[in-house]
């Protein structure tokens, strides 16, 4: 097999252009070949030329055929019309290869043809267009039930021309137009339309393959229409149905419900048992809501219509306590709207049982901590047992927390701000005492503000259970809360004289958080830097060298550096590289090596004025250490 033959088979294999077919033929002329070699690769062009036809019609048909299987199948699962229409649009515009494919429906009656379906289509004014029967190129489809095709529109004779559909056309910039009827027996329901902006021909193939289509979209709309026929039939049955047996449930589902209440109340059930039991026997979705009781408030105990929802008030002595909220039922016939009214009944009886159950639960939980903080020397057995009846913690180390809602200073009057001030202690008790039953912990009210006394779970630091406290606190109230929080407790029932210490600290780092401006954060000592150094009680100064230059310091022992020296000679040259290097007898280079090598210890902002303070504050006291341990 010669080369060029070869090179018409890679043309082939890759599906190249027609062009492409001539290369060989032109290098071959180029190179001198006779006209013998010449005209032998001329003949295997054409044989590769007509091979790559085939293949290609093979490849168009087979993508047609694809398209009808797909359309075949959507058709067997239809559920959305609007969607297996677009489906058959999209493929007529990309198989025929056109600019703009669309698909017109008859409305019997107005009386016209409108554009239901449009792809590629850009005009406004195109996509709305309305037609009188027998206008322009679909009158004539759907006139003869026959496709039909022009080359150019607007010099095509043949259909009649309006004001309308013309500037409609224009507007669009439509040339060529296929058109193919949509047939169900013989009535004509609309036209599939084909369409380009430049002249072109429509071969045989593609016409049929545009009604093999249209034959599917009559088809698809045919069987919506019975499907939606069968459906309405249906509803109509299911609906007299239903009248039926929910005349015959009414007095059966009241005595159920009754009776599942009852069943509740007796057992200890909660708001939401009550919702979910209602829920189940009005076939509706019942939820409870603190807020949006809205009318329901005003009438008398009964259940109101809020738009599609029935809503029930739950209150109790002139106090509302939110609301009962039925979704999805918006037909309640009275036996079911006293059922509501009788569920928020219930609903405020167990809610009422569960303040009262959970405000004593709280006075208790306060009175244990006040006991710790005032009066250490308590029988420390009894401590342990009013713990355990409380589910607290005790073995666990402990936090004592200080929190505090902290207002800027505004022009209200003395009486308006007092009133305030003891309205907000008693949120923030509030507040605080469910955290602490939640985490396991106590609360109490003290010194304007509230105390907890809370565990520390797995890895958690007195700064981070902190901050979450502050956070969790202020997002409750939606106010800022400001919390300092002590150094951990070991077993506080086994020390009860430390809990008092430990909030006088937590105290001092609140203080301190409002003085540095930091309202509304939470904060230990250690988060302090050298002023947490000077609240804690513990003076834990190990601790502040290591979080302040613990890294340096490391470095040193593992390298056999001179960072921590460096840094000394830094601070008391003026934190002057020059006079430094003059310090240690060293080039200058080396000190600027040793100062980048400490700022990626200690971070870029180590030389800023406040860290700069503190690393000289931990350098001479972690010189003091090494003076006294002779290291």
């Amino acid at each position: 097999m010669s080369h060029e033959h070869v090179s018409y088979l890679e043309l082939l294999a890759r599906g190249a252009g027609t062009e492409a077919y001539d290369r060989p033929v032109l290098l071959a002329r180029a190179s001198g070949a006779g006209p013998e070699e010449l005209a032998e690769l001329e003949e295997a062009k054409q044989l590769a030329l007509r091979v790559r036809a085939e293949l290609e019609g093979r490849r168009r048909r087979e993508a047609e055929l694809s398209a009808l299987f797909a359309t075949a199948h959507d058709l067997a699962g239809l559920r959305d019309l609007d969607a297996v229409l677009r489906a058959i649009v999209q493929r007529a515009r990309s198989l025929l290869g056109t600019e703009v494919a669309y698909l017109s429906l008859n409305d019997p009656a107005v009386g016209d043809t409108y554009m239901r379906v449009t792809e590629g289509s850009v005009s406004a004014r195109f996509q709305q267009v309305r037609l009188g029967m027998g206008e322009g190129l679909g009158g004539l489809v759907a006139q003869t039930a026959r496709p039909y095709v022009t080359e150019d529109y607007f010099e095509d004779p043949r259909f009649q021309h309006t004001r309308t559909i013309d500037a409609a056309v224009r507007d669009e910039g439509l040339v060529a137009i296929l058109g193919v009827p949509l047939s169900l027996g013989s009535q004509v329901i609309g036209v599939l339309f084909a369409a380009d902006r430049r002249a072109r021909v429509f071969e045989r193939e593609q016409v049929a393959l545009l009604g093999s289509l249209a034959a599917h979209a009559a088809v698809a709309i045919d069987t919506a229409n019975l499907l939606a026929e069968t459906r309405s039939a249906l509803a109509e049955l299911e609906r007299a149905n239903d009248i039926i047996r929910e005349h015959s449930g009414v007095i059966e589902r009241a005595s159920e419900v009754h009776d599942r209440l009852s069943e509740l109340v007796l057992h200890g059930g909660g708001v939401h048992d009550v919702a979910d039991a209602v829920s189940e026997v009005l076939g509706g979705t019942v939820e409870f809501t603190e807020a949006g009781a809205g009318s329901a408030r005003r009438a008398g105990g009964h259940a109101v219509r809020e738009g599609d929802d029935w809503v029930a008030a739950v209150s109790a002595g002139g106090e509302t306590l939110g609301a009962l909220v039925l979704h999805g039922q918006p037909d309640l016939d009275p036996v079911d709207q006293r059922t509501l009214e009788r569920a928020a009944l219930v609903t405020s009886l167990l809610l009422l049982a569960r303040r009262s159950a959970g405000e004593a639960e709280q006075r208790v939980r306060g009175e244990l901590l006040d006991d710790l903080l005032d009066a250490p020397d308590r029988d420390r057995r009894l401590l342990r047992e009013r713990a355990a009846r409380l589910r607290t913690d005790s073995e666990a180390p402990h936090v004592v927390l200080a929190a505090r809602i902290d207002r800027a200073a505004d022009d209200a009057s003395e009486a308006d701000a007092g009133g305030r001030e003891s309205a907000d202690r008693q949120r923030l008790w509030s507040a605080a005492s469910h955290l602490a039953a939640t985490r396991h912990g106590l609360a109490s009210a003290r010194d304007g503000g509230t105390v907890l006394l809370l565990p520390l779970g797995p890895g958690e630091s007195a700064a981070d259970l902190a901050r979450q406290t502050a956070r969790h606190l202020g997002g409750t109230l939606r106010e800022p809360v400001t919390v300092g929080a002590s150094a951990p407790v070991r077993t506080p029932l086994d020390r009860p004289d430390q809990v008092a210490v430990a909030y006088q600290e937590a105290r001092r780092c609140l203080d301190a958080l409002v003085l540095l401006h930091r309202s509304g954060q939470g904060a230990a000592a250690e988060d302090l830097g050298f002023l947490g150094l000077l609240l804690a009680d513990g003076r834990d100064i190990d601790g502040f060298v290591g979080r302040t230059i613990g890294q340096v310091v490391a470095y040193d022992r593992r390298r056999g550096t001179e960072l921590v020296r460096t840094l000394d000679a830094y601070f008391a040259s003026g934190m002057s590289p020059a006079r430094t290097k003059d310090e240690l007898h060293v080039h200058v280079n080396t000190v600027a090596q040793r100062l980048e090598r400490v700022g990626r210890l200690l971070g870029p902002d180590w030389q800023s004025p406040a860290r700069a303070l503190e690393i000289q504050l931990a350098l001479r006291l972690h010189a003091l250490s090494d003076a006294v341990t002779g290291t």
